[in-house]
C-alpha cells in the first residue's frame, strides 16, 4: 500500500487524496450544505450535515478511515465515482474500462444490491498508474446504482432501517498500484485481520474427506428415476394397464403438481394400440417413478398381496415410516403387482446410476463431487449413494431452506416443511407490511432464524436410515440474498439473517461432518464452506425474456424439469447473446480477485446452470479458464451424456485434476495479462506451479513460448504439458 496525504471540503465532501504531489479526487462532491459541528485536527475531520448524518475521516497508518452515522437520517449516499476505470468483485472479478461500450450498455440504469451482487466488501477505482482502494466495512443493506453516461460511474448508498440498532457504515480507502495482485492486498489483510480466512487445510483438519475435492470434478447426477425404461418389458406391463393399474395411477396423481390428465390421454391412446411408442413409455414411467415417492401410495385393495417383507413395514404403520423407508415400502409394492413385467428389484436404476459411477472410476476419476437434484433421488436409490461413497467420492444432495409453500409437494420438497405454523409465522414482511415471495414468486421467503429446528428434523429424517451422504449442498445461503424481517413479531436485520445461514451451514460442516457446499459463494461463507458453485459463471441474464421465457427463441435456457434425463435448462447448449459473452465470460475483462485472496481456502466453480458445456461455442474457452484459475469443471450426467462427453471429459480431467490437486492447496502468488488484446494470460501458485493460456484464436510467442490458439501451457517447476482445448472441444 501507498502512503498519501488527503484534503476534504466538509461543504461538499469533495474528497482528495495527494500522492507524490498528485491529487486524485476520491468522490464527486455533494451538493453544497451547511454543515455543523466542524471539527479538525492534525490527521482527522469531523462534522455534522444537516441531513443528520455524522461523518467522521481519521489518517491511519496506511488508509482513510471514513465513518458514517444516522443522527436521524434513512439513508445517505457517498461515495459516488467515476474513473477510468474499474476493478469489482462481480463474481472472480472484473477489469471494466469506463468508456467501454459493452459495460456501458450492461449497466445502465442497473440498480445492485451490495451483499448479493458483490462476492467482497471492496472496489477499486483504477487512475492511471494507481487505485484507490474501497473496503466496505459495514456489507448491510447498501445498493450500488449505475450510470453510463457518458462513461461508466456509480453511487453507493446505505440504508438505515428503523428494525436495526446499528446507524454506522464506512470504509477504508487505500492507494495502491493498479493491478489485480497490489489491489486486493488491503482487502485479503483486511479479512485476515477479522480471522475470517480459513485454509481448506485447516478446514481438512476437522474433516480429511475435504481433500476429496482436490482435483475433482463436479458432476451432478440426473438419475431421479428409479424404475427406468431398460427395467420394464413394456409388453406385459402395457397388458396391465388396462386392468386397473392405469385408473388407479390416474386417481393418485389426480392432485399432484404435475395432475394425471397427460396419463390419462396415453391411456385412451394405449388402448386402442397394440405398441407404445417412446413418448407413451415415457409418460407411464413418469407416473410410476412419482407414485412411489407418495404416501398415500398404499391401499390394501390394490395390494392384496404385499409380500412378507412389505407387510413388515406396513404393520409399522406407513405414516410413521422414514422417506427411505416408505421408498421401499413402495417399491416391494409395485413389484407385487408387475411381477414379471419388471427386473427384479434390486436392479431397478442401477444402469443408469449405480452402475454409471462404477464406470467413470474404472475410466480414471479418482476423485469426484457428485450431486443430487434431490435428497429423494438418494433416498430411493441408496445403492447408488452407495457406490459413490465406496468409491472414494463425495455424494450429495441439494437442499433449500429459503422458500417455503403453503401446502406440501413432492416434487417440490425442499419448499415443504412439516410444521403448517411457519407460512403464517415464519416469512419475511416488507416495511409495507406485504410478504416476500418465494423463488418463482411460488410461496414466500422462510426467515433463516426460525427455521434450525426445521433443518434439522428434516437432515434428521433424510439421515435415519444410515443413507451414505458425505457431502451437502445448501442452496442461496452463500448468495448474500438476505433481508431486513420488518414482521413485528420477530424484526429481523439483515446481519441476522446472514448470521442464522452461516449457523445452519455450520451446523452442516461440524455438527454433521458434512463436505460443505452452497450456492454463489460470497466470501461471507468462505470460512466455514468448503465448495462453491456461482463465483466463476452466475447465474447468466436472469431477466431477459428470450433466454428464460420465449421457447422459440435461439438463446431460450430450457425448462427446469424433464420426464427423464437432464433437463434442457442444465444439459442442452444454447449460445447466448453478444452482450453477456462479453461481460460474462469474455477473458479480456476477468480478473481473478477472488483466487488472489481465496484460492487455498474455497473451491469454487461455475453455477449449475452453467455448467462447462452449456454456453454453445465457449467450451474450449472455458477448458482454458478453468485451468487457468484452477477452478473445477462442473458436468451435468446421465447415462446419455455421459457416452456423449466422456471422451472430453477425460481428455481434460487428465491434465486438469493432477494439476488442481496441487494448486489448490497454495495460494496464487501471480496474475498477468500477456498481451495487449488481454487474451494471452499467466497464472502462478506457489513457487512453481504456472499456466498460460492463449484464449485468442492466433497462435503467440510470449517470454520465448510459442502457444497455439486455444491452447494452454502448464509448468510444474521443469514439468512442461501442454493442453490443446480447441481440440479437446471437438470431441464433444
Amino acid at each position: 500500500m501507498e502512503q498519501f496525504q488527503f484534503d476534504v471540503d466538509p461543504e461538499t465532501f469533495a474528497l482528495v487524496l495527494m500522492k507524490d504531489g498528485v491529487r486524485i479526487p476520491a468522490s464527486l462532491p455533494l451538493p453544497k450544505a451547511e454543515v455543523t459541528n466542524l471539527v479538525k485536527s492534525k490527521n482527522a475531520v469531523k462534522w455534522t450535515y444537516p441531513n443528520k448524518v455524522n461523518v467522521s475521516i481519521e489518517q491511519k497508518s496506511d488508509y482513510l478511515d471514513i465513518r458514517f452515522e444516522s443522527v436521524g437520517a434513512e439513508q445517505f449516499q457517498w461515495p459516488s465515482v467515476q474513473s477510468d476505470n474499474y476493478m469489482l468483485p462481480l463474481g472472480e472479478g472484473k477489469n471494466i474500462p469506463a468508456s467501454d461500450a459493452n459495460w456501458r450498455e450492461f449497466l445502465k440504469d442497473q440498480t445492485l444490491s451490495w451483499s448479493e451482487s458483490f462476492s467482497m466488501d471492496f472496489f477499486a477505482l483504477g487512475k492511471n498508474q494507481l487505485s484507490l482502494v474501497y473496503v466496505v466495512t459495514n456489507k448491510f443493506n447498501n445498493e450500488i446504482h449505475f450510470d453510463a453516461s457518458p462513461n461508466v460511474a456509480f453511487q453507493f448508498t446505505h440504508e438505515f432501517p428503523s428494525i436495526n440498532s446499528d446507524k454506522s457504515y464506512g470504509f477504508r480507502l487505500y492507494v495502491t498500484a493498479n493491478d489485480p495482485q497490489n489491489v486486493v492486498l488491503p482487502y485479503k489483510n483486511y479479512v485476515a485481520e477479522q480471522g475470517k480466512i480459513v485454509t481448506l487445510k485447516e478446514k481438512a483438519k476437522l474433516n480429511p474427506s475435504i481433500s476429496k475435492l482436490y482435483g475433482a470434478p463436479q458432476i451432478y447426477l440426473w438419475s431421479e428415476s428409479i424404475l427406468t425404461d431398460s427395467d420394464v418389458k413394456w409388453p406385459q406391463l402395457r397388458s396391465l394397464l388396462p386392468k386397473g393399474l392405469g385408473s388407479w395411477l390416474v386417481k393418485l396423481l389426480a392432485h399432484t403438481t404435475d395432475g394425471s390428465a397427460e396419463l390419462e390421454q396415453v391411456l385412451k391412446q394405449i388402448s386402442n394400440q397394440d405398441f407404445m411408442d417412446k413418448y407413451q413409455k415415457k409418460v407411464v414411467l413418469t407416473a410410476l417413478n412419482q407414485a412411489l415417492k407418495m404416501r398415500e401410495f398404499y391401499t390394501q385393495a390394490q395390494f392384496p398381496n404385499p409380500g412378507e417383507e412389505a407387510r413388515k413395514l406396513i404393520g409399522i404403520g406407513v405414516d410413521k415410516l422414514s422417506e427411505e423407508k416408505l421408498y421401499d415400502l413402495n417399491k416391494l409394492l409395485l413389484k407385487s403387482i408387475l411381477l414379471d413385467a419388471v427386473s427384479e428389484l434390486a436392479d431397478w436404476g442401477q444402469s443408469d446410476s449405480t452402475q454409471l459411477i462404477k464406470d467413470m472410476r474404472e475410466a480414471g476419476i479418482e476423485n469426484a463431487w457428485l450431486g443430487l437434484p434431490n435428497w429423494s433421488s438418494g433416498l430411493m436409490n441408496p445403492q447408488m449413494v452407495s457406490e459413490g461413497s465406496k468409491n472414494g467420492y463425495l455424494i450429495a444432495p441439494y437442499d433449500s431452506y429459503h422458500s417455503i409453500h403453503q401446502k406440501g409437494d413432492p416434487s417440490w420438497n425442499t419448499a415443504s416443511f412439516p410444521d403448517p405454523a411457519l407460512y403464517e409465522n415464519a416469512t419475511v414482511t416488507r416495511k409495507n407490511n406485504t410478504k416476500v415471495a418465494g423463488f418463482l414468486q411460488r410461496g414466500r421467503k422462510l426467515n433463516p432464524t426460525l427455521a434450525m429446528p426445521s433443518v434439522k428434523q428434516r437432515v434428521s429424517g433424510i439421515m435415519q436410515d444410515g443413507i451414505s451422504f458425505n457431502s451437502w449442498f445448501v442452496d442461496c445461503d452463500a448468495t448474500g440474498e438476505i433481508y431486513d424481517d420488518f414482521s413485528p413479531a420477530h424484526p429481523t436485520t439483515q446481519q441476522q439473517d446472514l448470521q442464522a445461514r452461516m449457523e445452519r451451514l455450520d451446523y452442516f460442516a461440524k455438527d454433521k461432518k458434512m463436505v460443505v457446499g452452497s450456492e454463489g459463494g460470497n466470501d461471507f461463507a468462505s470460512s466455514v464452506i468448503a465448495f462453491a458453485q456461482g463465483i466463476e459463471s452466475p447465474v447468466i441474464a436472469w431477466g431477459d425474456p428470450d433466454m428464460r421465457d420465449l421457447k422459440n427463441s435461439p438463446y431460450y435456457v430450457g425448462g427446469y424439469y424433464a420426464k427423464d434425463g437432464i433437463p434442457e435448462r442444465y444439459g442442452k447448449p444454447v449460445p447466448i447473446k453478444p452482450l453477456y459473452e462479453k461481460v460474462y465470460i469474455d477473458p479480456a475483462y476477468s480478473v481473478p480477485l477472488y483466487k488472489l485472496i481465496y484460492n487455498d481456502t474455497i473451491i469454487t466453480t461455475n453455477h449449475w446452470e452453467w455448467g462447462s458445456y452449456k454456453i454453445k461455442g465457449e467450451e474450449a474457452d472455458r477448458m482454458l479458464y478453468e485451468l487457468l484459475y484452477n477452478v473445477p469443471p462442473l458436468y451435468h450426467l446421465d447415462r446419455k451424456a455421459w457416452d456423449k462427453d466422456k471422451a472430453s471429459m477425460l481428455g481434460f480431467l487428465k491434465v486438469w485434476s493432477p494439476f488442481h490437486r496441487e494448486a489448490v492447496s497454495r495460494q496464487m502468488s501471480g496474475f498477468s495479462v500477456l498481451t495487449e488484446d488481454r487474451l494471452v494470460q499467466s497464472a502462478q501458485y506457489g513457487n512453481d506451479l504456472k499456466v498460460i493460456a492463449n484464449f485468442s484464436d492466433k497462435q503467440v510467442t510470449v517470454a520465448g513460448e510459442v502457444i497455439s490458439a486455444k491452447s494452454a501451457v502448464l509448468y510444474n517447476g521443469k514439468e512442461r504439458q501442454v493442453f490443446d482445448a480447441a481440440a479437446n472441444a471437438k470431441l464433444l
